[in-house]
Protein backbone atom coordinates (compact mmCIF):
# COMPACT_ATOMS: atom_id res chain seq x y z
CA UNK A 1 0.00 0.00 0.00
CA UNK A 2 2.97 2.40 0.50
CA UNK A 3 3.69 2.41 -3.41
CA UNK A 4 0.29 3.33 -4.20
CA UNK A 5 0.30 6.09 -1.59
CA UNK A 6 2.82 6.95 -3.11
CA UNK A 7 1.82 6.98 -6.55
CA UNK A 8 -1.34 8.89 -5.43
CA UNK A 9 0.36 11.87 -3.46
CA UNK A 10 2.57 12.98 -6.74
CA UNK A 11 1.79 16.11 -7.41
CA UNK A 12 0.50 18.01 -10.58
CA UNK A 13 3.59 19.96 -11.06
CA UNK A 14 4.95 16.50 -10.91
CA UNK A 15 3.03 14.89 -13.58
CA UNK A 16 3.47 17.63 -15.64
CA UNK A 17 7.62 17.86 -14.87
CA UNK A 18 7.30 14.15 -16.16
CA UNK A 19 5.28 14.77 -19.09
CA UNK A 20 7.12 17.64 -20.14
CA UNK A 21 10.44 16.24 -20.34
CA UNK A 22 9.61 14.02 -22.83
CA UNK A 23 9.62 17.16 -24.82
CA UNK A 24 13.37 17.57 -25.54
CA UNK A 25 13.94 15.97 -29.07
CA UNK A 26 10.81 18.58 -30.23
CA UNK A 27 12.20 21.62 -27.93
CA UNK A 28 12.70 23.86 -31.38
CA UNK A 29 8.92 23.59 -32.83
CA UNK A 30 8.20 23.82 -29.48
CA UNK A 31 10.08 27.47 -28.78
CA UNK A 32 9.07 28.32 -32.41
CA UNK A 33 5.36 27.75 -31.06
CA UNK A 34 5.84 29.87 -27.88
CA UNK A 35 6.83 33.08 -29.71
CA UNK A 36 4.04 32.84 -32.31
CA UNK A 37 1.84 32.81 -29.91
CA UNK A 38 3.14 35.60 -28.14
CA UNK A 39 3.18 37.89 -31.08
CA UNK A 40 -0.12 36.23 -32.09
CA UNK A 41 -1.54 37.55 -28.61
CA UNK A 42 0.12 41.20 -28.90
CA UNK A 43 -1.21 41.52 -32.15
CA UNK A 44 -4.77 41.00 -30.94
CA UNK A 45 -4.12 43.28 -27.93
CA UNK A 46 -3.04 45.76 -29.81
CA UNK A 47 -5.94 45.80 -32.76
CA UNK A 48 -8.05 46.84 -29.45
CA UNK A 49 -5.87 49.55 -28.61
CA UNK A 50 -5.71 50.69 -32.18
CA UNK A 51 -9.33 50.39 -32.69
CA UNK A 52 -9.80 52.87 -29.66
CA UNK A 53 -7.22 55.23 -31.21
CA UNK A 54 -9.53 54.60 -34.10
CA UNK A 55 -12.91 55.66 -32.60
CA UNK A 56 -10.92 58.61 -30.74
CA UNK A 57 -9.95 59.65 -34.10
CA UNK A 58 -13.30 60.11 -35.48
CA UNK A 59 -14.62 62.20 -32.56
CA UNK A 60 -11.72 64.38 -33.23
CA UNK A 61 -10.04 63.81 -30.01
CA UNK A 62 -7.07 62.12 -31.38
CA UNK A 63 -4.49 63.39 -34.02
CA UNK A 64 -1.48 61.15 -33.56
CA UNK A 65 -2.24 58.74 -36.99
CA UNK A 66 -4.79 59.24 -39.91
CA UNK A 67 -7.79 57.19 -40.26
CA UNK A 68 -6.80 55.57 -43.01
CA UNK A 69 -3.32 54.36 -41.41
CA UNK A 70 -5.49 53.41 -38.31
CA UNK A 71 -7.34 51.11 -40.19
CA UNK A 72 -4.14 49.72 -42.49
CA UNK A 73 -2.49 48.78 -38.98
CA UNK A 74 -5.31 46.78 -37.84
CA UNK A 75 -5.72 44.89 -41.41
CA UNK A 76 -1.94 44.02 -41.23
CA UNK A 77 -2.09 42.97 -37.41
CA UNK A 78 -5.39 41.36 -38.11
CA UNK A 79 -4.05 39.36 -41.06
CA UNK A 80 -0.39 38.45 -39.10
CA UNK A 81 -2.58 37.37 -36.48
CA UNK A 82 -4.48 35.00 -38.22
CA UNK A 83 -1.31 33.56 -39.75
CA UNK A 84 0.38 33.12 -36.30
CA UNK A 85 -2.14 31.56 -34.38
CA UNK A 86 -2.42 29.05 -37.66
CA UNK A 87 1.27 28.23 -37.21
CA UNK A 88 1.49 28.65 -34.01
CA UNK A 89 -1.62 25.26 -33.53
CA UNK A 90 -0.07 23.61 -36.49
CA UNK A 91 3.42 23.47 -34.45
CA UNK A 92 1.32 22.43 -30.95
CA UNK A 93 -0.34 20.09 -33.15
CA UNK A 94 2.65 18.41 -34.27
CA UNK A 95 4.78 18.37 -30.91
CA UNK A 96 1.56 16.56 -29.62
CA UNK A 97 0.85 14.15 -32.00
CA UNK A 98 4.43 12.95 -32.75
CA UNK A 99 4.59 12.82 -28.69
CA UNK A 100 1.66 10.45 -28.42
CA UNK A 101 3.16 7.96 -30.54
CA UNK A 102 6.59 7.88 -28.88
CA UNK A 103 4.73 7.56 -25.51
CA UNK A 104 2.20 4.79 -27.16
CA UNK A 105 5.65 3.18 -28.52
CA UNK A 106 6.77 3.60 -25.06
CA UNK A 107 3.90 2.42 -22.95
CA UNK A 108 3.85 -0.57 -25.30
CA UNK A 109 7.77 -1.20 -24.25
CA UNK A 110 6.63 -0.90 -20.34
CA UNK A 111 3.90 -3.53 -20.95
CA UNK A 112 6.49 -6.06 -22.21
CA UNK A 113 8.75 -5.56 -19.64
CA UNK A 114 6.56 -6.02 -16.99
CA UNK A 115 4.78 -9.22 -18.85
CA UNK A 116 3.43 -11.58 -17.57
CA UNK A 117 4.30 -11.10 -13.79
CA UNK A 118 3.29 -8.02 -13.19
CA UNK A 119 0.12 -8.29 -15.51
CA UNK A 120 -1.34 -10.66 -13.93
CA UNK A 121 -4.28 -10.12 -12.80
CA UNK A 122 -4.67 -6.75 -13.64
CA UNK A 123 -8.03 -5.36 -15.35
CA UNK A 124 -7.72 -5.54 -18.78
CA UNK A 125 -10.10 -2.95 -19.01
CA UNK A 126 -8.29 -0.54 -17.18
CA UNK A 127 -4.96 -0.97 -18.99
CA UNK A 128 -7.00 -0.76 -22.32
CA UNK A 129 -8.13 2.37 -21.00
CA UNK A 130 -4.83 3.85 -20.14
CA UNK A 131 -3.55 2.83 -23.88
CA UNK A 132 -6.32 4.51 -25.40
CA UNK A 133 -8.13 7.48 -23.89
CA UNK A 134 -5.75 8.27 -21.40
CA UNK A 135 -2.78 8.50 -23.84
CA UNK A 136 -5.04 10.57 -26.51
CA UNK A 137 -5.72 13.10 -23.30
CA UNK A 138 -2.39 14.28 -23.40
CA UNK A 139 -2.84 15.70 -26.60
CA UNK A 140 -4.27 18.56 -24.94
CA UNK A 141 -1.42 18.79 -22.26
CA UNK A 142 0.94 18.77 -25.51
CA UNK A 143 -1.11 20.93 -27.99
CA UNK A 144 -2.89 23.37 -25.46
CA UNK A 145 -0.84 23.51 -22.56
CA UNK A 146 2.81 23.83 -22.19
CA UNK A 147 2.87 26.93 -24.74
CA UNK A 148 0.14 28.35 -23.44
CA UNK A 149 1.41 28.48 -20.08
CA UNK A 150 4.52 29.95 -21.55
CA UNK A 151 2.36 32.58 -23.81
CA UNK A 152 0.67 33.88 -20.93
CA UNK A 153 3.77 34.39 -18.51
CA UNK A 154 5.90 36.43 -21.21
CA UNK A 155 2.71 37.95 -22.66
CA UNK A 156 1.44 38.94 -19.47
CA UNK A 157 5.07 40.59 -18.40
CA UNK A 158 5.08 42.45 -21.50
CA UNK A 159 1.94 43.92 -20.91
CA UNK A 160 2.56 44.86 -17.37
CA UNK A 161 6.18 46.64 -18.92
CA UNK A 162 3.73 48.41 -20.86
CA UNK A 163 1.41 49.89 -18.90
CA UNK A 164 3.62 50.64 -16.43
CA UNK A 165 5.52 52.89 -18.59
CA UNK A 166 2.35 54.84 -18.75
CA UNK A 167 1.84 54.67 -14.66
CA UNK A 168 4.00 52.30 -12.12
CA UNK A 169 0.76 52.04 -10.45
CA UNK A 170 -0.92 50.94 -13.17
CA UNK A 171 1.40 48.44 -14.19
CA UNK A 172 1.74 47.13 -10.50
CA UNK A 173 -2.64 46.57 -10.67
CA UNK A 174 -2.15 45.24 -14.06
CA UNK A 175 0.09 42.78 -12.41
CA UNK A 176 -1.47 41.40 -9.77
CA UNK A 177 -4.84 40.36 -12.01
CA UNK A 178 -2.77 39.06 -14.54
CA UNK A 179 -1.87 36.85 -11.29
CA UNK A 180 -5.03 36.85 -9.92
CA UNK A 181 -6.45 34.94 -13.26
CA UNK A 182 -3.84 33.01 -14.61
CA UNK A 183 -2.41 31.36 -11.69
CA UNK A 184 -4.56 32.00 -8.44
CA UNK A 185 -7.54 31.03 -9.77
CA UNK A 186 -6.32 28.32 -11.84
CA UNK A 187 -4.20 26.64 -8.46
CA UNK A 188 -7.09 26.94 -6.46
CA UNK A 189 -9.56 24.88 -8.68
CA UNK A 190 -6.74 22.70 -9.66
CA UNK A 191 -6.57 21.54 -6.14
CA UNK A 192 -10.44 21.65 -5.67
CA UNK A 193 -10.54 19.26 -8.72
CA UNK A 194 -7.51 17.33 -8.91
CA UNK A 195 -9.09 14.35 -6.71
CA UNK A 196 -12.49 14.37 -8.64
CA UNK A 197 -10.24 14.31 -11.80
CA UNK A 198 -8.18 11.22 -10.55
CA UNK A 199 -11.47 9.49 -9.82
CA UNK A 200 -13.10 10.44 -13.18
CA UNK A 201 -9.84 8.48 -14.66
CA UNK A 202 -10.16 5.59 -12.28
CA UNK A 203 -13.69 5.37 -12.53
CA UNK A 204 -13.88 5.29 -16.90
CA UNK A 205 -11.11 2.12 -16.40
CA UNK A 206 -13.27 0.20 -14.08
CA UNK A 207 -16.29 1.03 -16.60
CA UNK A 208 -14.12 -0.56 -19.68
CA UNK A 209 -13.29 -3.38 -17.51
CA UNK A 210 -17.26 -4.60 -16.87
CA UNK A 211 -17.73 -3.50 -20.35
CA UNK A 212 -15.14 -6.37 -21.35
CA UNK A 213 -16.07 -8.36 -19.11
CA UNK A 214 -19.91 -8.24 -20.50
CA UNK A 215 -18.32 -8.81 -24.26
CA UNK A 216 -16.10 -11.68 -23.36
CA UNK A 217 -19.02 -13.15 -21.43
CA UNK A 218 -21.91 -12.64 -23.69
CA UNK A 219 -22.81 -16.50 -24.00
CA UNK A 220 -22.47 -17.45 -20.25
CA UNK A 221 -24.76 -14.26 -19.45
CA UNK A 222 -27.47 -15.00 -22.22
CA UNK A 223 -27.50 -18.92 -21.22
CA UNK A 224 -28.31 -17.99 -17.40
CA UNK A 225 -30.13 -15.33 -17.00
CA UNK A 226 -27.63 -12.98 -16.07
CA UNK A 227 -28.75 -9.54 -18.09
CA UNK A 228 -30.47 -8.07 -15.48
CA UNK A 229 -27.48 -7.91 -12.85
CA UNK A 230 -24.70 -6.89 -15.24
CA UNK A 231 -26.47 -4.46 -16.80
CA UNK A 232 -27.16 -2.81 -13.12
CA UNK A 233 -23.92 -3.18 -12.37
CA UNK A 234 -22.80 -1.79 -16.08
CA UNK A 235 -25.33 1.11 -15.04
CA UNK A 236 -24.09 1.74 -11.76
CA UNK A 237 -20.75 1.96 -12.72
CA UNK A 238 -21.72 4.18 -15.88
CA UNK A 239 -23.97 6.52 -12.87
CA UNK A 240 -20.55 7.05 -10.93
CA UNK A 241 -18.60 8.30 -13.85
CA UNK A 242 -21.14 10.62 -14.49
CA UNK A 243 -21.82 11.82 -10.77
CA UNK A 244 -17.74 12.47 -11.21
CA UNK A 245 -18.09 14.35 -14.13
CA UNK A 246 -21.13 16.71 -13.36
CA UNK A 247 -18.84 17.47 -9.97
CA UNK A 248 -16.00 18.18 -12.90
CA UNK A 249 -18.49 20.27 -14.87
CA UNK A 250 -19.98 22.34 -11.97
CA UNK A 251 -16.17 23.07 -10.95
CA UNK A 252 -15.65 24.76 -14.80
CA UNK A 253 -19.00 26.51 -14.84
CA UNK A 254 -17.87 28.25 -11.48
CA UNK A 255 -14.36 29.02 -12.47
CA UNK A 256 -15.09 30.39 -15.55
CA UNK A 257 -17.93 32.85 -13.37
CA UNK A 258 -15.73 33.78 -11.12
CA UNK A 259 -12.78 34.40 -14.03
CA UNK A 260 -15.79 36.75 -15.60
CA UNK A 261 -15.70 38.33 -12.89
CA UNK A 262 -12.25 39.08 -11.95
CA UNK A 263 -11.39 40.16 -15.23
CA UNK A 264 -14.91 42.73 -15.21
CA UNK A 265 -13.74 44.33 -11.62
CA UNK A 266 -10.17 44.29 -12.90
CA UNK A 267 -11.18 46.55 -15.95
CA UNK A 268 -13.56 48.84 -13.91
CA UNK A 269 -10.61 49.46 -11.38
CA UNK A 270 -8.25 50.08 -14.30
CA UNK A 271 -10.80 52.64 -15.50
CA UNK A 272 -11.44 54.57 -11.56
CA UNK A 273 -7.52 54.40 -11.43
CA UNK A 274 -6.39 55.61 -14.69
CA UNK A 275 -9.07 58.04 -14.74
CA UNK A 276 -8.10 59.43 -11.21
CA UNK A 277 -4.01 59.72 -12.65
CA UNK A 278 -5.93 62.04 -15.56
CA UNK A 279 -7.45 64.14 -13.60
CA UNK A 280 -4.18 64.75 -11.60
CA UNK A 281 -2.55 65.39 -14.60
CA UNK A 282 -0.32 62.61 -13.74
CA UNK A 283 -1.33 60.81 -17.21
CA UNK A 284 -2.80 62.34 -20.50
CA UNK A 285 -6.47 60.97 -21.34
CA UNK A 286 -4.99 59.25 -24.64
CA UNK A 287 -2.45 57.13 -22.28
CA UNK A 288 -5.25 56.36 -20.05
CA UNK A 289 -7.31 55.21 -22.56
CA UNK A 290 -4.57 53.23 -23.74
CA UNK A 291 -3.98 51.69 -20.29
CA UNK A 292 -7.63 50.67 -19.96
CA UNK A 293 -8.19 48.94 -22.90
CA UNK A 294 -4.84 47.30 -23.29
CA UNK A 295 -5.93 46.20 -19.45
CA UNK A 296 -9.04 44.79 -20.92
CA UNK A 297 -7.96 42.96 -24.06
CA UNK A 298 -5.00 41.75 -23.04
CA UNK A 299 -6.73 39.01 -20.18
CA UNK A 300 -6.93 36.13 -23.28
CA UNK A 301 -3.74 34.07 -22.97
CA UNK A 302 -4.57 34.19 -18.82
CA UNK A 303 -8.40 33.59 -19.55
CA UNK A 304 -7.14 30.46 -21.61
CA UNK A 305 -5.30 29.07 -18.63
CA UNK A 306 -7.67 29.56 -16.10
CA UNK A 307 -10.39 28.04 -18.03
CA UNK A 308 -7.67 25.22 -18.77
CA UNK A 309 -7.46 24.23 -15.21
CA UNK A 310 -11.17 22.17 -15.71
CA UNK A 311 -9.48 19.77 -18.17
CA UNK A 312 -6.36 19.67 -16.94
CA UNK A 313 -7.57 17.77 -13.96
CA UNK A 314 -8.64 15.26 -16.61
CA UNK A 315 -5.42 15.40 -18.45
CA UNK A 316 -2.74 15.18 -15.11
CA UNK A 317 -4.96 12.43 -14.05
CA UNK A 318 -4.63 10.42 -17.33
CA UNK A 319 -0.86 11.92 -17.46
CA UNK A 320 -0.49 10.01 -13.90
CA UNK A 321 -1.70 6.70 -14.60
CA UNK A 322 0.83 6.65 -18.19
CA UNK A 323 3.47 8.07 -15.78
CA UNK A 324 2.79 4.98 -13.17
CA UNK A 325 3.13 2.67 -16.17
CA UNK A 326 6.33 4.00 -17.58
CA UNK A 327 7.68 4.23 -14.36
CA UNK A 328 7.11 1.03 -13.17
CA UNK A 329 9.87 -1.73 -12.40
CA UNK A 330 9.19 -5.58 -13.41
CA UNK A 331 8.89 -8.05 -11.24
CA UNK A 332 11.43 -9.98 -12.84
CA UNK A 333 14.21 -8.03 -15.34
CA UNK A 334 14.85 -9.41 -18.00
CA UNK A 335 18.74 -10.88 -18.58
CA UNK A 336 20.46 -8.76 -21.03
CA UNK A 337 24.55 -9.92 -21.30
CA UNK A 338 23.50 -13.43 -19.64
CA UNK A 339 24.68 -17.12 -21.16
CA UNK A 340 23.16 -17.71 -24.66
CA UNK A 341 23.83 -21.58 -23.82
CA UNK A 342 20.47 -23.36 -23.01
CA UNK A 343 20.61 -26.90 -23.02
CA UNK A 344 21.30 -29.92 -20.85
CA UNK A 345 19.46 -31.47 -17.85
CA UNK A 346 16.96 -29.21 -16.67
CA UNK A 347 17.52 -29.29 -12.34
CA UNK A 348 15.38 -28.52 -9.41
CA UNK A 349 16.89 -27.63 -6.34
CA UNK A 350 14.19 -27.02 -3.17
CA UNK A 351 12.41 -24.91 -5.25
CA UNK A 352 9.60 -22.66 -3.52
CA UNK A 353 7.19 -20.31 -4.56
CA UNK A 354 3.68 -18.65 -3.97
CA UNK A 355 1.42 -16.20 -5.84
CA UNK A 356 -0.59 -15.49 -2.48
CA UNK A 357 1.56 -12.29 -1.32
CA UNK A 358 2.34 -10.76 -4.13
CA UNK A 359 -1.12 -11.48 -5.31
CA UNK A 360 -2.96 -9.68 -2.41
CA UNK A 361 -0.73 -7.13 -2.63
CA UNK A 362 -1.41 -6.28 -6.03
CA UNK A 363 -5.40 -6.56 -5.67
CA UNK A 364 -4.69 -3.95 -2.54
CA UNK A 365 -3.38 -1.55 -5.35
CA UNK A 366 -6.31 -2.61 -7.93
CA UNK A 367 -4.97 -2.26 -11.70
CA UNK A 368 -2.20 0.49 -11.07
CA UNK A 369 0.11 -1.90 -9.04
CA UNK A 370 2.84 -0.50 -8.56
CA UNK A 371 6.30 -1.88 -6.90
CA UNK A 372 9.37 -0.57 -5.90
CA UNK A 373 12.84 -2.16 -5.62
CA UNK A 374 12.22 -2.39 -2.00
CA UNK A 375 8.50 -3.69 -2.38
CA UNK A 376 10.03 -6.72 -4.61
CA UNK A 377 11.99 -7.22 -2.24
CA UNK A 378 9.28 -7.69 0.96
CA UNK A 379 6.89 -9.52 -1.42
CA UNK A 380 10.18 -12.29 -2.04
CA UNK A 381 10.26 -12.10 2.37
CA UNK A 382 6.62 -12.49 2.17
CA UNK A 383 7.06 -15.54 -0.09
CA UNK A 384 9.43 -17.50 2.18
CA UNK A 385 7.11 -16.89 5.16
CA UNK A 386 4.41 -18.13 3.43
CA UNK A 387 3.35 -21.55 5.20
CA UNK A 388 0.56 -22.50 1.86
CA UNK A 389 3.31 -21.94 -0.99
CA UNK A 390 2.38 -22.96 -4.38
CA UNK A 391 5.22 -25.20 -4.54
CA UNK A 392 7.40 -25.94 -1.59
CA UNK A 393 10.72 -27.42 -1.34
CA UNK A 394 10.45 -28.76 -4.75
CA UNK A 395 13.48 -31.44 -6.20
CA UNK A 396 13.64 -33.11 -9.35
CA UNK A 397 15.96 -33.14 -12.04
CA UNK A 398 14.40 -33.17 -16.29
CA UNK A 399 16.71 -35.57 -17.81
CA UNK A 400 17.30 -33.50 -21.77
CA UNK A 401 15.71 -35.23 -24.56
CA UNK A 402 13.38 -37.32 -22.89
CA UNK A 403 9.57 -36.57 -22.24
CA UNK A 404 8.90 -35.60 -18.52
CA UNK A 405 5.19 -35.91 -17.56
CA UNK A 406 4.00 -33.85 -14.58
CA UNK A 407 0.94 -35.45 -13.16
CA UNK A 408 -1.34 -33.61 -10.28
CA UNK A 409 -4.27 -31.75 -9.37
CA UNK A 410 -5.63 -28.39 -10.23
CA UNK A 411 -3.55 -25.79 -7.71
CA UNK A 412 -0.82 -27.82 -6.99
CA UNK A 413 2.00 -26.12 -8.73
CA UNK A 414 2.60 -27.79 -12.30
CA UNK A 415 1.57 -24.68 -14.49
CA UNK A 416 3.89 -22.72 -11.99
CA UNK A 417 6.76 -24.71 -12.20
CA UNK A 418 6.69 -24.08 -16.10
CA UNK A 419 6.43 -20.46 -15.84
CA UNK A 420 9.32 -20.68 -13.28
CA UNK A 421 11.36 -22.58 -15.81
CA UNK A 422 10.75 -19.90 -18.63
CA UNK A 423 11.55 -17.21 -15.84
CA UNK A 424 8.43 -15.67 -16.05
CA UNK A 425 8.54 -15.28 -11.89
CA UNK A 426 12.08 -16.26 -9.96
CA UNK A 427 11.88 -18.67 -7.31
CA UNK A 428 11.41 -17.53 -3.51
CA UNK A 429 13.62 -20.07 -2.76
CA UNK A 430 16.12 -22.40 -4.46
CA UNK A 431 17.49 -22.42 -8.08
CA UNK A 432 16.47 -23.75 -11.75
CA UNK A 433 19.84 -24.77 -13.61
CA UNK A 434 19.41 -26.14 -16.97
CA UNK A 435 22.89 -27.97 -17.04
CA UNK A 436 25.12 -25.73 -14.76
CA UNK A 437 23.68 -22.41 -15.59
CA UNK A 438 21.35 -20.81 -12.90
CA UNK A 439 18.04 -19.57 -15.19
CA UNK A 440 18.75 -16.23 -13.82
CA UNK A 441 21.88 -15.97 -15.52
CA UNK A 442 20.77 -17.24 -19.12
CA UNK A 443 19.69 -14.61 -21.76
CA UNK A 444 16.10 -14.22 -21.40
CA UNK A 445 16.49 -14.20 -25.37
CA UNK A 446 17.95 -17.33 -24.99
CA UNK A 447 15.89 -19.31 -22.63
CA UNK A 448 12.61 -17.88 -24.63
CA UNK A 449 14.25 -18.87 -28.21
CA UNK A 450 15.33 -22.45 -26.75
CA UNK A 451 11.66 -22.94 -25.41
CA UNK A 452 8.35 -24.03 -26.68
CA UNK A 453 5.67 -22.87 -24.26
CA UNK A 454 1.90 -23.92 -25.30
CA UNK A 455 -0.05 -22.09 -22.70
CA UNK A 456 -3.23 -23.81 -20.91
CA UNK A 457 -5.23 -20.73 -23.22
CA UNK A 458 -4.07 -20.34 -26.69
CA UNK A 459 -4.60 -16.81 -27.73
CA UNK A 460 -5.82 -16.31 -31.33
CA UNK A 461 -5.76 -13.24 -33.44
CA UNK A 462 -8.02 -11.81 -36.01
CA UNK A 463 -5.86 -12.89 -38.68
CA UNK A 464 -5.85 -15.93 -40.78
CA UNK A 465 -4.97 -19.31 -39.61
CA UNK A 466 -1.76 -19.40 -41.05
CA UNK A 467 -0.75 -15.90 -39.81
CA UNK A 468 -2.23 -17.51 -36.06
CA UNK A 469 0.56 -20.46 -36.21
CA UNK A 470 3.43 -18.03 -37.65
CA UNK A 471 2.84 -16.01 -34.53
CA UNK A 472 6.16 -18.52 -33.51
CA UNK A 473 8.24 -17.85 -36.59
CA UNK A 474 6.69 -15.12 -39.08
CA UNK A 475 9.38 -16.19 -41.64
CA UNK A 476 8.13 -19.43 -41.93
CA UNK A 477 6.92 -20.89 -45.35
CA UNK A 478 4.00 -22.36 -46.21
CA UNK A 479 5.18 -25.89 -46.14
CA UNK A 480 6.59 -25.45 -42.64
CA UNK A 481 3.47 -24.26 -41.42
CA UNK A 482 1.65 -27.31 -43.04
CA UNK A 483 3.75 -29.55 -41.64
CA UNK A 484 3.19 -27.93 -38.27
CA UNK A 485 -0.16 -28.18 -38.51
CA UNK A 486 0.04 -32.42 -39.29
CA UNK A 487 2.09 -32.90 -36.18
CA UNK A 488 -0.99 -31.27 -34.38
CA UNK A 489 -3.88 -32.67 -35.54
CA UNK A 490 -4.72 -29.69 -37.46
CA UNK A 491 -4.17 -30.18 -41.10
CA UNK A 492 -7.54 -31.91 -41.85
CA UNK A 493 -9.48 -29.49 -40.58
CA UNK A 494 -7.72 -27.04 -41.80
CA UNK A 495 -8.35 -28.29 -45.41
CA UNK A 496 -11.77 -28.46 -44.64
CA UNK A 497 -12.80 -24.99 -44.41
CA UNK A 498 -13.13 -22.98 -47.32
CA UNK A 499 -10.28 -21.17 -47.91
CA UNK A 500 -8.19 -23.32 -45.72
CA UNK A 501 -4.99 -21.57 -44.21
CA UNK A 502 -6.41 -18.31 -45.14
CA UNK A 503 -9.63 -18.55 -43.46
CA UNK A 504 -9.74 -15.77 -41.09
CA UNK A 505 -10.59 -16.13 -37.59
CA UNK A 506 -12.78 -14.46 -36.04
CA UNK A 507 -11.59 -11.89 -32.96
CA UNK A 508 -10.24 -13.44 -29.73
CA UNK A 509 -10.95 -17.11 -32.10
CA UNK A 510 -14.44 -17.45 -31.38
CA UNK A 511 -14.85 -19.00 -34.77
CA UNK A 512 -13.11 -22.24 -33.97
CA UNK A 513 -13.54 -24.65 -30.82
CA UNK A 514 -11.63 -25.34 -27.82
CA UNK A 515 -9.68 -27.67 -29.13
CA UNK A 516 -8.93 -26.03 -32.23
CA UNK A 517 -7.85 -23.65 -30.46
CA UNK A 518 -5.66 -25.89 -28.43
CA UNK A 519 -4.44 -27.60 -31.35
CA UNK A 520 -3.13 -24.14 -32.98
CA UNK A 521 -1.30 -23.31 -29.77
CA UNK A 522 0.09 -27.08 -30.44
CA UNK A 523 1.35 -26.03 -34.00
CA UNK A 524 2.78 -22.96 -33.19
CA UNK A 525 4.99 -24.89 -30.49
CA UNK A 526 6.02 -27.23 -33.30
CA UNK A 527 6.90 -24.47 -35.91
CA UNK A 528 8.97 -22.60 -33.24
CA UNK A 529 11.26 -25.70 -33.50
CA UNK A 530 12.76 -25.27 -29.39
CA UNK A 531 14.93 -27.03 -28.12
CA UNK A 532 12.35 -27.60 -25.37
CA UNK A 533 9.08 -28.14 -25.37
CA UNK A 534 6.84 -27.02 -22.40
CA UNK A 535 3.36 -28.04 -22.89
CA UNK A 536 1.06 -27.06 -19.88
CA UNK A 537 -2.74 -29.20 -19.81
CA UNK A 538 -2.01 -29.10 -24.05
CA UNK A 539 -4.96 -32.04 -24.41
CA UNK A 540 -7.41 -31.14 -22.16
CA UNK A 541 -10.28 -30.07 -25.05
CA UNK A 542 -9.20 -32.38 -27.35
CA UNK A 543 -11.18 -35.82 -28.24
CA UNK A 544 -9.15 -39.13 -27.49
CA UNK A 545 -7.99 -39.41 -31.29
CA UNK A 546 -6.60 -36.43 -32.00
CA UNK A 547 -4.65 -36.51 -28.69
CA UNK A 548 -3.43 -39.38 -29.99
CA UNK A 549 -1.52 -38.06 -33.16
CA UNK A 550 -0.28 -35.41 -30.97
CA UNK A 551 1.52 -37.50 -28.22
CA UNK A 552 2.72 -39.48 -31.29
CA UNK A 553 4.34 -36.44 -32.69
CA UNK A 554 5.40 -35.68 -29.52
CA UNK A 555 7.27 -39.10 -29.40
CA UNK A 556 9.28 -38.43 -32.02
CA UNK A 557 10.12 -35.36 -31.57
CA UNK A 558 11.95 -35.94 -28.18
CA UNK A 559 14.79 -37.28 -29.99
CA UNK A 560 16.45 -33.84 -30.24
CA UNK A 561 14.30 -31.87 -27.53
CA UNK A 562 13.61 -31.97 -24.03
CA UNK A 563 9.81 -32.56 -23.30
CA UNK A 564 7.85 -31.62 -20.49
CA UNK A 565 4.03 -32.49 -20.54
CA UNK A 566 1.90 -31.09 -17.50
CA UNK A 567 -1.41 -32.82 -16.96
CA UNK A 568 -4.23 -34.14 -14.60
CA UNK A 569 -4.83 -37.01 -17.22
CA UNK A 570 -3.24 -40.04 -16.30
CA UNK A 571 -3.73 -41.31 -20.11
CA UNK A 572 -1.53 -38.53 -21.10
CA UNK A 573 1.03 -39.37 -19.63
CA UNK A 574 1.23 -42.55 -21.61
CA UNK A 575 4.03 -41.35 -23.54
CA UNK A 576 6.41 -40.08 -20.73
CA UNK A 577 9.95 -41.57 -19.87
CA UNK A 578 9.83 -39.93 -16.20
CA UNK A 579 6.28 -39.25 -14.39
CA UNK A 580 6.37 -36.36 -11.82
CA UNK A 581 3.35 -36.57 -9.28
CA UNK A 582 3.29 -33.31 -8.19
Amino acid sequence: MQREEKKRARSGVKVMAGLIGMIKPLLPFMFAAILMGCAGNLMATFITILGGFGVRQVLGLYQGMTLSHIFISIAVFAVLRGILRYAEQASNHYIAFKLLAQIRHKVFAALRRLCPAKLDGSEKGNLISIITSDIELLEVFYAHTISPIAIAILTSGFMVWFIGRIHPAAGALAAVFYLTVGAVIPIINGKRGAENGRIYRDSFGKLNTVVLDNLYGLDEILQYGQQEKRLREMNSQTEQLEQKNQKLKMAENIQRIVTDGVILIAGVLMAAVCGHFAEQGTVSADQAMVAVIAMISSFGPTAALSALSNNLQHTLASGNRVLDILEEEPLVEDVLGGSTVCEGDISCEHVSFAYESALTKEGQKGAQAEFTKEDKVEIQAEYKKSPNGVLENFDHVFAEHKIHGILGKSGCGKSTLLKLLMRFYETSEGDIRYGKTNVGEISTAALRSSISYVTQETFLFEDTIENNIKVAKEDASREEVVAAAKKAALHEFILSLPDGYDTKLAELGDSVSGGERQRIGIARAFLHDGDMIFLDEPTSNIDSLNEGIILRSLDREKENKTILLVSHRKSTMAIADDVVAM
